[in-house]
C-alpha cells in the first residue's frame, strides 16, 4: 500500500467530518485462472469455481491478519481503497495490543454470489454478494481483481448494503456480466467522473447526487459540528482513481451501473487559543505522528458503491445518482 501524503494545508469549509475513529473493514481475495489470448479479446474475468475459491482464500488471510493483528498475512489479497484502509486498522490494533486481537472473531462469508463480467484486456475483475457474520444483517459486496494471469486475485473495494438493496444486473446467455467503460456517456454521471463529482458535492452541494445518509445527512453532520465553539474543524475532499483507485462499474438491468469508486478526506481540527485539541481516541493516537497540541489533522480513505441512472434519450441524466453504502477507515494522523 503507498502512503498518500495529506496536503499542505486545508481550506475552512463549514461542513462537518467523519468522526475520528477507523471504521473496521474486512478485506478478501485469492487465486484464480483465466485463459487469456490477448488483451482484445473479451473474455470471462474467471470461473465461478475460481470465484468462490478467491472467497475462501480471503476469508482465511482476513483471518490470520486479524487474529494477529499483522498486515503482513493478509497484504498480498487487498489493495486499492480496502488496502489501505486494512493496513492502517491492522497497524493501530497492533500498536495498542502488541500481542494480538484476543476478541478475534472468524470471519465467515455464507450465501455467496458471483457476478462475472467478461471484457478485454486489464485489469480483470468480478463481484462477490455474500451474507457475513458481522456488520448485521447486511451483504458484503467485494470486489476482486488482478492486472495479470499470475497475480493473485486482491479485493479492491468492500462495501455493506442493505438487503434488498442490491440490483439485478444484466446478463447474457451464460449468465456473464457486462463490465461498463468509465468513460461511457450512456449513464448520467460516467464512472470516471463518480469520485470527482461526489468530492465536489460534499463541498459545495448540487443536485448530481439524491438525498441520502452519505450525500445530505452527512454534509448536515459537518455543518452543525463545524458550528462547535471552541473547535473550528476544516475539510477537504478529494477523488482517487488511478490505478487499483480507479472505479469499477457493472451494467445493471434497467440499463444504469452500479459503480465502486474512492475518495480521500481530510479533517483537521483546531482547539481555541489557550486550550487543546480533546484527547482523540486509541486508534487515531495509534496512527498519529507528532504532538497532539493545538490541531489533529487526520486522513480517511472512502469506498463507495452507487447506482448511476442511464442517461435520457434527450442527453440530460434524468435523475440522481443514489450512494447506496460507504465504508470508510482513518488512515493517518497528524499532531501540531
Amino acid at each position: 500500500m503507498s502512503r498518500v501524503r495529506g496536503p499542505r494545508r486545508l481550506s475552512r469549509l463549514g461542513h462537518r467530518a467523519p468522526a475520528a475513529v477507523a471504521v473496521t473493514v474486512l478485506s478478501l481475495t485469492a487465486s484464480g485462472c483465466v485463459v487469456v489470448h490477448g488483451e482484445r479479446e473479451v473474455l470471462p474475468a474467471t470461473t465461478p469455481a475460481e470465484a468462490a475459491r478467491a472467497l475462501e482464500q480471503f476469508t482465511a488471510a482476513y483471518n490470520r491478519a486479524d487474529r494477529a493483528y499483522d498486515s503482513s498475512l493478509d497484504a498480498d489479497y487487498v489493495t486499492g481503497a480496502l488496502g489501505a484502509i486494512d493496513a492502517a486498522r491492522l497497524k493501530a490494533g497492533r500498536v495498542n495490543n502488541p500481542g494480538g486481537n484476543s476478541a478475534h472473531r472468524p470471519l465467515t462469508l455464507t450465501d455467496a454470489r458471483f457476478t462475472i463480467p467478461k471484457k478485454a484486456g486489464w485489469p480483470r475483475w468480478f463481484v462477490a454478494d455474500a451474507k457475513g457474520n458481522k456488520g448485521g444483517n447486511v451483504r458484503w459486496l467485494l470486489v476482486f481483481l488482478r492486472y495479470d494471469l499470475g497475480e493473485k486475485w486482491k479485493v479492491a473495494y468492500l462495501t455493506l448494503v442493505a438487503p434488498g438493496k442490491v440490483p439485478e444486473f444484466k446478463k447474457d446467455a451464460d449468465g456473464l456480466a457486462e463490465a461498463v467503460p468509465a468513460n461511457t456517456a450512456e449513464l448520467a454521471l460516467a464512472p470516471r467522473d463518480m469520485s470527482r463529482a461526489y468530492a465536489t458535492y460534499l463541498q459545495k452541494g448540487g443536485e448530481t447526487f439524491a438525498p441520502g445518509a452519505h450525500t445530505t445527512r452527512w454534509r448536515e453532520v459537518r455543518a452543525k459540528n463545524a458550528s462547535r465553539p471552541g473547535l473550528a474543524r476544516q475539510y477537504i475532499d478529494q477523488p482517487m482513481t488511478d490505478g487499483p483507485f480507479a472505479p469499477l462499474a457493472l451494467r445493471t438491468a434497467d440499463g444504469g451501473a452500479l459503480v465502486f469508486f474512492t475518495t480521500r478526506h481530510y479533517e483537521k481540527q483546531t482547539a481555541a487559543q489557550g486550550t487543546t485539541v480533546p484527547t482523540p481516541d486509541k486508534n487515531v493516537r495509534a496512527l498519529a505522528t507528532g504532538e497532539i497540541r493545538q490541531s489533529l489533522t487526520m486522513e480517511f480513505i472512502s469506498n463507495q458503491v452507487a447506482l448511476a441512472p442511464p442517461r435520457s434519450a434527450g442527453g440530460s441524466g434524468g435523475s440522481q445518482v443514489s450512494v447506496l453504502a460507504r465504508v470508510q477507515g482513518l488512515t493517518s494522523a497528524r499532531g501540531e
